[in-house]
């Protein structure tokens, strides 16, 4: 599929991306197949999430998804606008989420581009992979049933195309999230008031760990109470800290997925450990590429933050990445950062409101605690206003509720 889509993309339309977004025409290839090949990924491997492939057949077999494959130089030479643009961006909303930085960084790491230039090949291929993917429906006369079929049968090999790293920054949590909530509902339905003896403890602690392991995944929520357990031995007590080792160890591992940690130099002398695929590698990119200028559309999500649950509590494992924030806006005085919270359309606006406010707040303050200039920071609440994905499934909502921060000066 992926080099059916790469063969639509003659010499005329690679010039014009060259032309247009820098680098060689070979590395401007590259960059450009990895993007077409992470958001075909990105679809492929959720073929069986009913609800987003209903959301994706509805989008590319739209008005807006016509035409686009008749003039791919035009497009390439002046940039996606218009139905193509807004059909670009709705793609990559729904495949990516909160990713699309980091994904943007990976490109321009495969590829040898700056990251503008794999900021604009990413753009590029959204409304390219949609319209292609429009296209597939309507010469096979596929509908969603099929078509998720159709993509089913691709997702190993598109998978095995990507470039090391890039295929962990895909949104597959909120398909771990969702088996864990089922898991977890599934538990709390069949439980059975005991009897006599221990013979409930084996799933009272599966219990735990399910409900645990469910809290991280969607966002630290509040976890739901349970009856307790009749006679509450010491054993139960000892499961309940394993539970939340064991949700500690599931954090670990998804910010592993961010990559090796590597030693980045500031202009200070100054020296921070930084995930390849971190924030903060984005962040640094954004401030020194003076090709790219300050607007209000480019955030950059915090991907190592943990909260106290329902609260604005930093808790300790957040302190890396903080650390690493300051000692970048005290390496770049003249930048200043807005950070803003935000949560997903769930519970009562005002308290969300609230909630995101005091998060983006408690940032600010640990970054101004860890040596950042005061006056170089803002923060702001926006509740459930900007969804970066769909709120209408677990993983979306689990998109949506994040802390990002914007630089409005450099």
């Amino acid at each position: 599929m992926l080099d059916s889509l790469m063969s639509l993309a003659g010499p005329q339309t690679m010039s014009a991306l060259a032309g247009r977004l820098g680098g060689s025409e070979a590395n401007v290839g590259d960059g450009l197949k990895t993007a077409a090949g992470a958001l075909l990924a990105g679809v492929a491997t959720r073929s069986t999430d009913s609800s987003f492939i209903s959301q994706i057949f509805s989008l590319i077999t739209g008005s807006g998804a016509s035409g686009i494959l008749d003039n791919l130089a035009g497009l390439a030479s002046i940039g996606p606008s218009g139905a193509a643009g807004e059909l670009g961006q709705k793609l990559l909303g729904l495949v990516l989420g909160g990713q699309q930085s980091a994904v943007t960084s990976a490109i321009a790491a495969a590829s040898g581009l700056k990251a503008s230039s794999a900021q604009g090949l990413l753009g590029m291929a959204a409304p390219l992979v949609a319209s292609f993917l429009g296209k597939q429906v309507s010469t096979g006369g596929l509908n969603a049933s099929s078509f998720a079929s159709l993509l089913g049968g691709e997702a190993p090999s598109l998978k095995g195309m990507l470039p090391a790293g890039l295929g962990a920054l895909l949104p597959s949590l909120g398909s771990a999230a969702s088996t864990v909530s089922s898991y977890a509902s599934s538990a709390a339905s069949s439980y059975v008031e005991p009897k006599s003896g221990a013979g409930w403890l084996l799933p009272a602690l599966l219990g735990v760990l399910a409900l645990g392991a469910a809290w991280w995944l969607l966002g630290n929520r509040e976890v739901p109470s349970v009856p307790e357990a009749p006679k509450v031995t010491e054993a139960v007590k000892d499961a309940a800290k394993s539970a939340t080792s064991a949700v500690g160890s599931m954090a670990n591992s998804a910010w592993a997925a961010l990559g090796d940690l590597l030693k980045t130099k500031l202009p200070n002398g100054i020296e921070i450990d930084v995930p390849k695929m971190g924030v903060e590698n984005r962040l640094i990119a954004f401030i020194t590429d003076a090709a790219r200028p300050v607007d209000k559309a480019t955030w950059f999500d915090f991907d190592r933050l943990l909260f106290d649950t329902a609260k604005a509590t930093l808790r300790p494992e957040s302190q890396a990445q903080l650390k690493n924030v300051s000692e970048i806006l005290k390496a770049f005085p003249n930048v200043k950062i807005k950070v803003g919270g935000y949560t997903d359309n769930v519970g009562d606006k005002a308290m969300n409101m609230k909630l995101s406010g005091d998060r983006a707040a408690s940032v600010v303050a640990e970054l101004v605690a860890l040596g950042a200039d005061k006056t170089c920071l803002e923060s702001e609440g926006y509740g459930d206003q900007h969804p970066v994905a769909d709120n209408a499934t677990e993983e979306g909502r689990a998109h949506n509720r994040r802390v990002s921060m914007r630089v409005t000066q450099k």
